[in-house]
């Protein structure tokens, strides 16, 4: 019996690849970033229109300014919220809050890492007893809602940019670990300003706790790296950059710096296998015209800490 035309579903719309650039309005770097998170994969012969309403959710975050990897752990956490839908960005919304990746579900914040809720919290008070702190010198107790410790991180991800703040973010970053002692990234983040002032016996006891602390926590064992390739140890430097690229096989950066200790060692041929897949992960910045000068023969010039 043929079916009624009327009550009938009309076929699902397929988009390819070209559509999906042209609607969205995806640049190449773009492009390359939603592949690298799996949304748009080259072998996908065509697009549903899911597909698209992630990818354009996910486009925006980017351009937003969070980080490849930021996004990564929001997806790997909304799935996780969201289990049995087929494509969780559909029901869940994302965004950037104060340099960090938040998901909305039903009017309710939560942290994409952990699925905890997070309350509303004044940041006033906290910038407050931040100022009296330094001024003082005495850093107080708090006695903070649950959320406190994610509001701490917040602002001291805004001011660990910017040097003439550091003083305030190594003590907000610290009153986030007294918080919560198992904050990977905070303890992560701690190292990174003391790295930077030079501090570097406190930035590896403060990596090596992020690592306690998260044992997948790739960027502290890549920030390692670094720090005993400023030291001059480049074999253990190696070591770490290697563990870095166990954790997360995709990590550009610890590809380029691991491509850049081999060359130093004279391990030319083992660094150029790291330069190019670099440069399956980056093609138009910088740091990949960097990488293309290695691998021609060139030394290249060296990157801008």
């Amino acid at each position: 019996m043929p079916s009624d035309p009327v009550n009938a579903a009309a076929p699902e719309r397929i988009y390819t690849l070209r559509e999906v650039t042209r609607l969205l309005r995806l640049t190449p770097k773009r492009l390359t970033q939603l592949r690298r998170l799996g949304l748009l994969p080259e072998e996908q012969a065509g697009f549903r229109f899911r597909d698209l309403v992630a990818a354009r959710a996910t486009a925006a975050l980017l351009e937003s300014g969070a980080t490849v990897r930021q996004v990564r752990e929001a997806l790997q956490g909304a799935r996780r919220l969201a289990p049995d839908a087929a494509e969780p960005l559909s029901e869940l919304r994302l965004h950037l809050d104060q340099n960090r990746v938040v998901v909305e579900r039903d009017r309710l914040r939560f942290d994409p890492r952990t699925g905890q809720a997070l309350l509303d919290f004044q940041i006033g008070d906290l910038e407050r007893e931040t100022r009296e702190s330094l001024a003082t010198g005495v850093v107080r107790p708090l006695t903070p809602p649950a959320d406190a410790a994610e509001v701490w991180f917040a602002r001291a991800s805004e001011w660990d940019a910017d040097p003439a703040r550091w003083e305030s973010a190594v003590d907000a970053y610290e009153r986030v670990v007294a918080i919560d002692p198992g904050y990977a990234a905070a303890w992560n983040n701690l190292g990174l300003i003391e790295h930077r002032m030079g501090h570097y016996e406190r930035a590896g006891e403060h990596y090596r706790r992020a690592l306690s602390a998260d044992a997948a926590c790739c960027q502290a064992a890549f920030n390692l790296g670094a720090l005993q390739e400023d030291l001059g140890d480049f074999a253990t430097a190696i070591g770490w950059y290697r563990r870095a690229l166990e954790l997360e096989p995709e990590y550009a950066d610890a590809h380029f710096n691991l491509a850049g200790v081999l060359a130093k060692t004279g391990r030319n041929e083992t660094a150029a296998l790291h330069w190019r897949r670099y440069l399956e992960l980056d093609t138009g910045s910088p740091w990949a015209q960097i990488a293309r000068s290695h691998l021609e023969g060139g030394q290249g010039p060296e990157p801008d800490e």
